[in-house]
Formats: C-alpha cells, structure tokens, sequence
C-alpha cells in the first residue's frame, strides 16, 4: 500500500489550504515561509501507528503540497516539517515533534503532556534553546481529512435576525446541557443536546434570538490544570481553528457532522449560532511552551516575536504569545476560518475574544488594520454578525466605541453602571447614557444602537444570582487561594455573605435581579443574558469558573418556584421588548424638540413629575424615563409603534413618591413593578390618573404605558 501511495503522488495544488478531498484522493497544502522540507504522515484510524512519510514534492509560493490517490475522509495524518532550529532567530523547526494542520477540519485524539510534546529538552542548561530529538507522535492530537458534504435539507445558509431584534444568550456546550433532566443521558454535554426540543423551547421562551456558545474551536487542556484535577473548561486555549472539539460528540469521529446537525436544528426553531472566537493567542503558549502545530510549521510568521529578542514572544494576550495577525497569510489563516464556519457550518455570527489584538498594528491599535479591513470588504463575512470583545492587556488594549462601522461591542461601561446604579454607587446622570446605547461611544460613523452589546454578567465573573448574595469572590476550589479572578465586581450581599433565610435580605436580593434584568432587557443597544441568570443560577461566589468542568459551572435546572417566576418575569420583560420598538429603535434616541410632531421622543424626569432641570442630576437616585413612539418616520405602523412608555428607577434605600406625569385625556398603565407579585402586577385596574402619585419601593423599577381614556 505504501509503494502504492508513493507511486502515485502528484504535486498537487497550492490551495485550498488544508486537506481537501476530491472523491479520487486528497491534496494537501501547507504554508510555511521558511521551511526546508515537509513530510506528511499517514496514520492509522485511530491515530496511534505511523504508516508513511511523504515528502511534498512541490512548493509554490511558500506554500509546500501533494495529491494522494486512494485517501478519503476519516484518513488520519500529521506534518513534520525541516527548516532551521535557531530560536534566537525567531525559527523552531523540529521535524522530531509532530503537528497538526492549522486548516484541519477535525482532529483526533487528545493532547499527553509528556515531555516529547516540546521542542526544547525540559532541565537542558541551555532551556529552550536546546534541541529536543524525542517523537511527540504518541503524545499529541492528530489531524483528520473529512467529507465536507451535509444534507441541509433544503435550509438556507441562515436567516438572519435584524439587530434591532437581536437578544444575545451566551452559554457553553456541554456546561448547559450536563444535568438537564430531559435529554437523554447519553446525550447530555453533547452538540447534539443543545439542539434538542425541550432546550430550545426554553430558550425561545425568554426571547432571545442568537445563542452564543463559548469556544468551541479544538482546544488543549493546560498541563498546571490537570496537575490539579481542574480543566480548562471554558476552551480559551485553541490549537485548531478549522475543527469543532471533538470533546462535545457524541462519536468525536463524527464532531464535523454533529456540529452542523446541532446548527440545523438551532436554525429550524428560528434561532441564530454565534460563536465565541479566539484567534489572539494559541495552545502553544511562549517559548517554553509545546510544539504542537504553529510554532513548528513557521514559527517566525505565526506569532508576534520581540523585535530585538527573537527568541521570546509578545504577551499581549497574557497566555504567553500572541498570534500574528500583520502577516498576511495569517490574516488570511482568520478570514478562511472565519468564512468556514459561515459558509460551510452556517453560523450567523462571531464574538471575538480579545478582539482588540486583532487590530493592532507594529504601532498600535487601528481601526483600519489589514484584519479589519479584510473583514470590511469580504462579501461574507459582511453579511453576519461581528461582535468584539474590545479590550486586552496589551498597550492601548481598551477601545471601547473605537471599532469600525459593521461591528457590534461588548460595553462594559454599561455593565459596570448598571451594577454601580443599584446597588446605590452611582447616580441617574451615570445610568442615563447607558440607557440610551452610550451614545458618546458609538453614535458615530453611522453606527446604529445595536453595535452597544449591553450584558449585566459574562461567563467570567460572578452570576447574576452571585452579584446580590456575595460581596467578595469565592474561588478557593480554583486551587489559587482565591486570588484568581477580578477583586472589582461591583456586588452586594445586603446584610449576609451567601445564601440566608432572612426573608427580607432574600426579598430585596430577588428584586435587585429583576431591577436589573429590567434596566438591561429594556435600554436602547443588543441585550446579552448569561445561561441560568433567568432562574437567578449560582456558582457559590466563584467569579472565575474557567477550571471548573463540574457542578459549580453546570447549570443546574433543579428550578424551584422562585426560579420558574424569575423565567416568567424574563418573558414578559423580551415580550415588552420585541412589542414596543421604541425600546430598540434603530438610530440614537434624542431629547431634541420636534416642532413639527410637537413632541420629544425622550424626556428624563423628576420625582415630581416634571422635566428634568440641570440640578436635579446631582445625586439623584430616582428618575424617570419617558419614550415617545410617536416621534419616527411616517408609514404603515403596527401594534406598539407609536407607544408612549414611561421607565422609572429608585435605587434609593426608600421609598419615594413619584408624581406620574401630567398628560391630558389619558392614563398610565402599569406593566412593570419589580416590588409587586405577578398577580399584583396583573390586575385589571392598574392604570393611575396623571399627576396622581405612586409609591416606589425603594431599590426598584417600573413600567407603565400610557394609554387613551381617563382612569378609572
């Protein structure tokens, strides 16, 4: 069979890059700009026996490639590429240590951190300077060749939602589905349960829109964790952009095939896939780190090295290097994967982890860096969602409001001040620009509300549930003495560290959650809810669950009656959202005059009713919002369009009495009071006389709607 193959290897393609099946043989192609020579291996099918090295007999413009008659999908291979060892000169090549396609489609097997696995010999006097002639082939994860055919039945490449309508829920695979009750068991964890019915209908039930799973990109266990009994759960620590984990299987033979199931399936109950991409840093960490693909193929082009000191590696990503992204090839490496996943997996849309990375230039971060612009000008990548991250630890790494036009962004202004608001740490004339999508960072260039992605928790951090019950982080099952994860979370116990019995400290922790799902389910910009903050989730204070593959990061859908009515009071509060669009207008919302309807669209008032006057802004802890929805373009208007809604915030201590504003002829109707039950909210006669009084408890929020008719 060897001579066979050898017989009759032909050169092949440069391009596609990768292993590309033909339905006669594969070709294979390879960049490396200063490689010597390039051997491909062909293992057996499950990746422990070498079979053949090829050598690839042709190189075209630095790329290395080869057909192969007689091979196919399930074909298990690897690469061991020549070129010089000089690590003083940027360059890393040990044909000794095997590696995986950076363009693989899957992968096989799981990472052995055995001391083979490094370029250098671990306790050589000279580090990682010295050459380590060991085989990694028994000890590291391989690549595979796949059938990229799918039936999509007759499915559009997506359908997407308009951001206006857009409601974010960001969750992990297999963290999501571990300990729900009704998918199977076999089954749980897997792609395919997070495409099961009883999943999405939960999902759909609260409102949202697009689920974001947190990286799904092959990743590598980091060795100190292991050492600790812990995982890099989360999956920030990718070594194959190209290939889905085949850890979230079923038949991790099959990861390709059940990843584009779970997609179909999502995008038959109407729902959009975002994924969480992590293209700043790879698995093979700094120059001590292991030779597992990148820093062997071409190590010098892959990664951002010290100008001066070759040898080591910029760490702008605070994993030890940071993926090269002025290269071009490497740019283009991004935008394949990228265009991939939405052209050949259907994903509608990307959240780039310490995207700021990935516009910096030699001389710092540019919003019209070649990666941007390559995103900017690609015809698909122009047509699905590009949310950044926009801040790392690297100089200049916070840029919030500063992306280009196209691109949504975390905002963790608003986070932070929604936090601060409550809990009585800031004031109205924080909290009000962050009501209307911050418009001071990102009402420019034409950019609409939507690129403000407002969140109130994130999967680092503490839960919703955590926020109000814990005032400092727990991550002692961390193993890093709790000095892991941030110090600054903006949080509050009210009275007792955890949970308590006390039915008034429960009372008030119950409505904070609401008061704040309420502020962010219902400002202007794109919502972005955490799996499990519907029914108040907890991860027993720890703000850095990354380790934590168990049942601190799970979600735990044991919900009891306090959780099934948070779920309800999330529902209505996505229902009010998607009935009334001057909750998510498509523009910035001003509180200029309009002489021609004689009305404003927004108005910020005061406890007593009356327009808000410069010094009502000091220290005030209670206000209003009024949104006109009448103030927008003339045409067909449907049910709620030209809506008058009127949002109230105490985050007071106290009551405070609340003069509803004077208009004549009409009244307001409650819909929100996150003081009253759900029956109390929903009586038939709450509707209140302008210029009456309401009492607002203290630390909550309400929502009325004026309505035509004198009240009763």
């Amino acid at each position: 069979m060897a001579g066979d193959i050898k017989q009759g290897l032909k050169e092949g393609l440069p391009h596609p890059l990768g292993a590309t099946w033909d339905g006669k043989g594969v070709n294979f192609a390879l960049f490396s700009a200063h490689a010597t020579k390039v051997e491909l291996c062909l293992f057996d099918h499950e990746g422990k026996r070498e079979l053949e090295r090829i050598v690839l007999p042709e190189y075209t413009d630095q790329i290395f490639h080869g057909w192969l008659p007689d091979l196919g999908p399930g074909q298990v291979y690897g690469y061991r590429v020549h070129g010089p060892y000089e690590p003083e000169n940027g360059h890393r090549f040990n044909p000794n240590k095997l590696l995986l396609d950076p363009y693989a489609r899957a992968h096989v097997g799981e990472l052995v951190w055995d001391p083979a696995v490094f370029g250098y010999t671990i306790g050589h006097p000279d580090e990682d300077l010295s050459f380590d002639e060991r085989d990694s082939a028994p000890f590291v994860q391989k690549s595979v060749v796949v059938d990229a055919n799918f039936d999509w039945k007759g499915q559009p490449r997506r359908n997407p939602i308009p951001w206006d309508r857009t409601v974010i829920y960001e969750t992990h695979v297999k963290g999501y589905t571990k300990l729900h009750p009704k998918v199977p068991e076999h089954l749980r964890g897997t792609y395919g349960a997070l495409a099961s019915k009883d999943v999405l209908e939960h999902i759909k039930r609260i409102g949202v829109t697009s689920i974001e799973l947190l990286p799904i990109h092959s990743f590598v266990n980091d060795s100190q964790l292991l050492e600790k009994g812990l995982t890099n759960y989360w999956g920030y620590n990718t070594i194959g952009f190209f290939a889905p984990d085949p850890r979230y299987a079923w038949e991790p033979e099959q990861s390709l095939r059940e990843f584009k199931e779970m997609v179909a399936g999502i995008h038959e109950a109407g729902l959009e896939v975002i994924l969480d991409v992590v293209y700043n840093h790879t698995a093979e960490g700094n120059e001590r780190g292991p030779t597992l693909s990148f820093k062997g193929i071409d190590n010098a082009s892959y990664y951002r090295l010290l100008p001066d000191q070759k040898r080591f590696y910029i760490n702008d990503t605070g994993t030890g290097n940071t993926v090269n992204v002025s290269h071009p090839r490497v740019i283009q490496m991004v935008t394949d994967s990228l265009r991939y996943w939405a052209d050949e997996t259907h994903v509608d849309g990307f959240r780039f982890d310490l995207g700021t990375i990935l516009a910096r230039e030699p001389n710092g971060f540019d919003n019209r860096s070649g990666f941007l612009k390559a995103c900017s000008q690609d015809p698909t990548l122009g047509t699905v969602k590009l949310i950044a991250e926009p801040w790392d630890c690297g100089p200049g790494g916070y840029q919030v409001g500063e992306f280009p036009p196209g691109w949504a962004e975390w905002n963790d202004k608003s986070r932070d001040t929604f936090r601060d608001f409550w809990k009585g740490a800031a004031t109205a004339s924080a909290l009000a620009p962050r009501l209307l999508a911050s418009p001071a960072e990102f009402d420019n260039q034409g950019r609409k509300p939507w690129a403000c992605v407002n969140f109130l928790t994130a999967h680092d951090g503490f839960t919703l549930n955590d926020l109000v019950t814990y005032s400092e982080k727990h991550n002692e099952a961390n193993g890093e003495d709790n000095k892991d994860g941030s110090s600054d979370n903006r949080s509050d116990n009210y009275g007792v560290e955890g949970p308590t019995d006390d039915p008034a400290i429960q009372a008030v922790r119950a409505r904070q959650i609401r008061n704040m799902l309420s502020t962010l389910l219902l400002s202007q910009g794109t919502p972005m809810l955490v799996a499990g903050d519907e029914f108040a989730r907890t991860q027993n204070g720890n703000n850095n669950a990354y380790c934590q593959d168990s049942d601190i990061s799970w979600v735990n859908w044991n919900i009891e009656e306090k959780g099934e009515s948070l779920i309800r009071f999330v529902s209505r509060l996505s229902a009010l959202r998607h009935r009334f669009p001057i909750l998510r207008r498509n523009r910035f919302l001003t509180d200029a005059y309009n002489e021609e309807l004689d009305i404003k669209e927004l108005t910020w008032a005061n406890a007593n009713g009356g327009e808000m006057q410069p010094g009502d802004w000091d220290g005030a802890q209670c206000f209003g919002l009024i949104l006109d929805g009448r103030a927008q373009p003339t045409g067909i208007r449907k049910r709620g369009e030209d809506a008058t809604l009127l949002l109230v915030f105490n985050a007071w201590h106290d009551l405070v009495e609340f003069t509803l504003p004077a208009v004549t002829g009409q009244h307001w109707k409650l819909l929100i009071d996150t003081n009253l039950s759900e029956e109390e909210e929903e009586r038939e006669d709450a509707v209140f006389a302008p210029g009456n009084t309401y009492g607002v408890t203290g630390r909550s929020f309400l929502m009325f709607e004026l309505v035509a008719g004198d009240a009763p």
